[in-house]
């Protein structure tokens, strides 16, 4: 008998889903099903540009839509196919993406009441609206209860559980208080499927809790109640609305119920797994193991590695957390990542590269990294910041911005982007640099993601910058992919293991460092990370005078 499972990969943008033979590894199916509220499935507020809403019901007609045509797929390719013989269903979602629900565990969002409100939608992980409540988080718990940011890099961060709940209490408190709990995505659509919506009910994720809502069972769960009760006593009311306990992907959430099961053609009473985030899964996708970063790499890139929990690890300063079972059963996972990276491409090429580059988008894309295929690191003389969309790891800042260093009259818009390319890159090493320091050690990179299969220039690169073996994953949907793997495993049938050695394999092509350039950008990485501190960090007070005249010289230098 065939053994199947089903991973579904909620996104910004989208959803979509994967049918995979967990014993041959072969995708027989996959659906995208792009969210057709607001722009690109966004609700924005033109009065306000940190504002990023989602509306729930896009997820339902979505889950219908991805399901039956992964199904549909696989029945065309291989007429034996049975749907009978999928064993389970795995869920990730972006996070932390959080949802105000009633007492029967509705969606605000979804009731007549509030269809006209945007404080009742979701709100999803790229909303900064929070950004001071982030701030009065982290200061209160720098002075009263400091092991909470210790977990959690040190600061709190305004795309995080507490902060927008906080702030739709200050904004709306009307919705706050029409709001009987709140849910993060990952864990409401397990809930959905399997009828344990009601908020006592739902099966909480150790990855959303343990990364963004300061849940640890080294003080008992969530933040105690005199914490929340100083920041907002209704903060402290919700508490007892919310949970006490969380659990990792390879527990059940429960089963699928009839109701379900009919509109997806699937096996009623099928398990499905407890959810998590996008990044998370998508290291296990990836075949994530210890000493192996999974980079992430689109819109903006996540960072995730795993330490046996046998093992002593320190907390680490301006990661997105440390917690227990977040990504395999068993290890610590460690999240960390960066605001924008593809999105930063995205922005220079469609509002600042001339036409002459191209007609189109990806005429543009193509041409620029033809023109800079064969330069040398330094030969533009530029340096960037990559911070468009803020900080993530290792400053944990959203009000930082992007800088680009050391123009001139005779720039080129190919000169940019490669510079652009090369800040990344160079934030990437910061993390990784930050991780070493603390006793994770990085021996090799692996990328998933669009930006790691279509673009080569970009990745040796990295692979220069990072001073590292890089590897690309095999799977286009590893998110998806790390998804069906828990779908299978958490009936108890088969191991993550297993599943992995069957599944999770790499691209033939294998990016290595190339030494003249990685010894050339680890001088150029010695002035981004001059910049880093001088702008980034409050205690710095060294001189910038030196910054312009050291790309002039390495620019003539590599130039010849």
């Amino acid at each position: 008998m065939s053994r199947y499972a089903i991973g579904l990969d909620y996104g910004t943008n989208s959803c979509r889903s994967l049918l995979v033979d967990i014993d041959s590894g072969k995708e027989l199916g996959s659906v995208v099903f792009p969210y057709p509220s607001g722009n690109s499935g966004i609700l924005t507020d033109s009065a306000d540009p940190n504002v990023a809403r989602q509306n729930p019901r896009d997820y339902l007609d979505g889950m219908v839509e991805i399901i039956t045509g992964a199904l549909a797929q696989a029945k065309e390719t291989n007429p034996d196919f049975d749907a009978t013989d999928v064993m389970g269903i795995g869920i990730d979602t972006t996070g932390s993406t959080v949802i105000p629900v009633d007492e029967a565990g509705t969606p605000l969002a979804l009731k007549d009441d509030f269809k006209d409100n945007l404080n009742a939608y979701v709100w999803l992980w790229k909303d900064h609206t929070a950004h001071q409540e982030a701030a009065d988080i982290t200061e209160k718990a720098s002075n009263d209860r400091p092991q909470y940011l210790a977990k959690c890099g040190g600061t709190y961060s305004s795309e995080w559980w507490w902060s927008k709940i906080w702030r739709c209490l200050k904004v709306d408190r009307g919705v706050f208080e029409a709001a009987y709990s709140w849910v993060e995505h990952c864990d409401w659509l397990p809930a959905v499927l399997t009828g344990n919506d009601k908020p006592s009910e739902v099966k909480r994720s150790v990855c959303a809790a343990g990364h963004k809502a300061i849940y640890c069972e080294e003080w008992g769960g969530l933040p105690d109640k005199e914490f929340l009760s100083s920041l907002d006593p209704a903060l402290a009311d919700l508490r007892d609305r919310l949970y006490n306990h969380a659990d990792s992907s390879s527990a059940q959430a429960g089963n699928l119920t009839s109701e379900w099961a009919r509109r997806l053609g699937l096996s009623a009473g099928i398990p499905v797994a407890v959810g998590a985030f996008d990044a998370h899964h998508g290291a296990v996708g990836s075949g994530s193991k210890t000493g192996t970063l999974v980079k992430i790499l689109g819109t903006s890139t996540c960072d995730i590695t795993v330490v046996p929990n046998s093992e002593e690890l320190e907390n680490v300063p301006g990661v997105c957390g440390v917690v227990d079972g977040s990504v395999l059963p068993g290890h610590y996972g460690i999240e960390a990542g960066q605001s924008a990276v593809g999105d930063i491409f995205l922005w220079f090429v469609n509002h600042l590269v001339p036409d002459s580059y191209g007609a189109t988008q990806d005429e543009r894309f193509i041409e620029m990294e033809k023109r800079i295929r064969d330069q040398k690191p330094g030969e533009t003389g530029l340096m960037a910041l990559d911070w468009n969309n803020g900080n993530r790891t290792i400053l944990t800042d959203v009000r930082l911005s992007g800088m680009i260093l050391g123009q001139t009259l005779h720039t080129e818009a190919h000169e940019i982007y490669r510079a652009l390319i090369e800040a990344t890159a160079f934030g990437a090493l910061t993390i990784i640099n930050r991780m070493e320091e603390y006793g994770i050690k990085i021996d090799e990179v692996v990328n998933t993601g669009g930006l790691a299969v279509k673009n080569a220039t970009l990745m040796q690169i990295y692979a220069d910058i990072l001073g590292r073996p890089l590897r690309v994953a095999a799977s286009d949907q590893t998110c998806a992919l790390g998804a069906a793997i828990f779908g299978a495993s958490c009936s108890g049938e088969v191991s993550i293991t297993e599943i992995q050695a069957n599944c999770c394999k790499m691209r033939d092509t294998e990016y290595t460092p190339i030494p003249e350039n990685e010894e050339a950008y680890a001088e150029l990485y010695r002035i981004y990370k001059t910049l880093h501190d001088a702008f980034g960090t409050a205690d710095w007070s060294d001189s910038l005078g030196h910054v312009m005249k050291d790309l002039i010289d390495i620019r003539q230098r590599q130039r010849g």
